[in-house]
């Protein structure tokens, strides 16, 4: 069994830990998304990724405090339902205008917050920095991409890639 699954109790240093990397790094994202004035700031960032990581470090935490054999706790179910409901959280961040799709790019920053906030989580804080530093080394490099996309196509055309 992973560890993240394994049944033990969580002290409060721990869950600060945790907890405060699933605040840090998606705020650093969703800054991002701000400074270039996305339509979705950091706040959505870092509630989906709190919110992720506590409910996963709950169901294990659930899962360690059942005494009886029969109930079935399953924290992988979680995880299953985080990325499914972030799933259509990022889709009602993507409109399209004209025959272009806009928000694509902060629709996947919403689902790697809460994947971050599942890795936080898990306890694996080295994954989570791991994956905000590259959502964010493309986030950042891809500025002049879709700046020289935006600067041809015009605000009332869309950014395909937000």
């Amino acid at each position: 069994m992973p560890d993240y699954l394994t049944p033990n109790t969580l002290t409060w240093t721990e869950a600060l830990i945790r907890i405060g990397a699933a605040t840090f790094l998606p705020f650093l994202i969703g800054l991002e998304r701000f400074l270039r004035n996305k339509p979705i700031d950091f706040r959505p960032f870092i509630i989906i990724s709190v919110s992720a990581a506590g409910l996963l470090m709950s169901a294990v935490e659930l899962l360690s405090s059942s005494t009886d054999s029969n109930t079935q706790i399953d924290p992988t179910r979680v995880i299953e339902g985080v990325i499914t409901g972030i799933g259509f959280l990022g889709a009602g961040a993507m409109f399209r205008q004209g025959n272009f799709v806009q928000g694509a790019g902060s629709a996947a920053s919403i689902w790697s917050a809460g994947a971050i906030g599942l890795a936080c989580g898990m306890g694996e804080i080295w994954l989570a920095i791991l994956m905000a530093l590259v959502v964010l080394i493309v986030l950042v490099a891809s500025g002049p991409f879709t700046a020289k996309w935006d600067a041809e196509h015009g605000p009332d055309e869309g950014d395909g890639n937000d």
